[in-house]
């Protein structure tokens, strides 16, 4: 499995060798040793699975300390746009963003640590995004920041997204004060 570290600290992006054949295809998607060898040495104790429809935005979701949460995130079928927020403080990138296109096709898997803000949109209908985490859902600790917010200046690429009334609702960046 290749691993490449990008513009932002701590977020790493692995793309698995896929060994296809006329039956069709197979790929390791976790391995402990290779993401302990990379850094990621987290137990992760929760799966979660979504499926979205094309346009449909969730995010920009964390979960604050205790709850806080690292997530290992791919997608099984259909393609997202898949947009992160650093959220930490003490980092010299606070407040930029980071995006990469995930699918059922390039398999990409992407670590994301806590101290994050995450959102995808859907590109494809019937995309199927599944996250590995580090911590349990806990709602008390759940925050939004505001998918569209100015200040974060995300392009997600689509006009008009299916988003939640939660996600509609979320915190403007300006007025955020970061757990971490």
């Amino acid at each position: 499995m290749d691993v490449k570290k990008v513009e932002i600290e701590g977020l790493l992006v692995f793309q698995p060798r896929i060994f296809k054949d006329d039956r069709g295809y197979f790929f390791e998607s976790y391995q402990a040793s290779v993401f302990k060898n990379s850094g990621v040495s987290f137990d992760f104790v929760q799966d979660n699975e979504s499926s979205s429809s094309n346009g449909v935005l969730r995010g920009l979701h964390l979960q604050a300390p205790p709850f806080d949460q690292g997530k290992l995130a791919r997608v099984i079928k259909g393609k997202v746009l898949d947009v992160v927020v650093d959220i930490r403080k003490v980092s010299p990138t606070y407040g930029k963003h980071f995006s990469i296109e995930l699918s059922g096709e390039n398999k990409t898997i992407f670590w994301i640590p806590p101290g994050f803000a995450h959102g995808f949109v859907a590109l494809e209908d019937d995309t199927i995004f599944a996250y590995k985490c580090t911590n349990v859902y806990n709602k008390e600790s759940e925050r939004c920041l505001l998918w569209n917010d100015p200040d974060l200046n995300i392009n997600w690429g689509v006009s008009n997204p299916n988003v939640s009334e939660k996600d509609i609702l979320g915190e403007t960046f300006k007025n955020f004060i970061s757990p971490f």
